[in-house]
Order: C-alpha cells, then sequence, then structure tokens
C-alpha cells in the first residue's frame, strides 16, 4: 500500500562513452537524490573474477535484475554504463514499464575531442582489475543514434556540480 503523496521511484538511465564523465557525474546524482547506484563495469568485472565468465550481455542482464528488485522497492536507480546499443537503452526502460517506475534516458558527452582524449588517457580505473580502453577503442566504439528523447549533458569544460544541477533541473521522467 503506498502513501499518500508517494512518488514512483525513477529509473536514471546513464549513457555515454568511456571517459565521457558518466561515471563521475552518475556517482555525483546517485549521492544527492539518496539513489542506489548500480555501475555495470562493477558487475562485469566482478563476473570475470568470481565466475570466470567471458562477458557478453550477462553484465546487463544481472543489472537490470538489481535494478528491478530495489525499483519495487521504491528506490530510484542510478545505472551507470556505456549503453552504446539501441537494444540495452530499451531493455533499461522495460526494466521500470516492469515495475512501474519512472525512467530518464541521460546521454553525457564531452564535445571536446581534446579533453575526451585527455580523460580516456590518464584516468585510472576505479574498478579493480578493470582493463580500460584506449583512446582508439572509444573512438571506433560501436555507439548507436538515439531514436528517443533524452537528457543530454556537455561535461567539456564543467565541473561535477554544474554537470549535476544541469541534469537535476532538466530531469522529466517518462511514465512507465
Amino acid at each position: 500500500m503506498r502513501e499518500a503523496g508517494f512518488r514512483r521511484p525513477i529509473l536514471y538511465i546513464f549513457s555515454g562513452l568511456p571517459g565521457s564523465g558518466k561515471s563521475t557525474l552518475s556517482q555525483v546524482v546517485a549521492r544527492q537524490l539518496d539513489a542506489v547506484y548500480l555501475r555495470v563495469d562493477t558487475i562485469e568485472q566482478a563476473l570475470r573474477e568470481i565466475c570466470s565468465v567471458d562477458v557478453r550481455g550477462e553484465g546487463y542482464r544481472l543489472a537490470y535484475r538489481i535494478a528491478s528488485d530495489n525499483l519495487r522497492l521504491g528506490l530510484s536507480v542510478v545505472a551507470d554504463s556505456c549503453n552504446p546499443i539501441e537494444l540495452t537503452r530499451r531493455e533499461w526502460e522495460q526494466v521500470a514499464r516492469e515495475v512501474h517506475a519512472d525512467y530518464i534516458n541521460i546521454e553525457v558527452i564531452c564535445s571536446e575531442t581534446s579533453e575526451h582524449r585527455r580523460r580516456v588517457e590518464t584516468r585510472a580505473s576505479e574498478v579493480s582489475g578493470l582493463r580500460l580502453p584506449t583512446w582508439s577503442e572509444v573512438e571506433n566504439r560501436e555507439y548507436h543514434d538515439w531514436t528517443v528523447e533524452r537528457v543530454v549533458i556537455d561535461t567539456a569544460g564543467r565541473s561535477e556540480a554544474e554537470c549535476a544541477s544541469d541534469l537535476l533541473s532538466k530531469r522529466s521522467p517518462s511514465r512507465a
């Protein structure tokens, strides 16, 4: 039974190329909203290390289930993944629909190529054991064009706080 004034949980679906600033921004937003934070990189690396899995889509599918459990509890979830293809983007939305949660698609970009490249080439992995992609791998990564509305946040030359404020001022969830 939901209390009067109960707000539906929101699934914040972050997407973007490695080095765009998506993990940093999604962590800031999760803290500000007191939301559950799910990072697909962490899940996939754990599958590699613990289960010796040659990870394909297993990390995403496991993340969908964890997100679903938390949304059912009424907790908003921040999902942090590259989410580069149309299929996974629609699957995240389906997770929200199935549990009657709202969702927001968020694409994080870094429009300044030199800044994006510097980030990719100088960052250290926050996930133990995870090999980060090279700049060449980022440039050549499969990344589908968007076919649905989303909030686009450009992190080039902007602070974490500015980007988070921008995102939170633009958020208008889609009803599942």
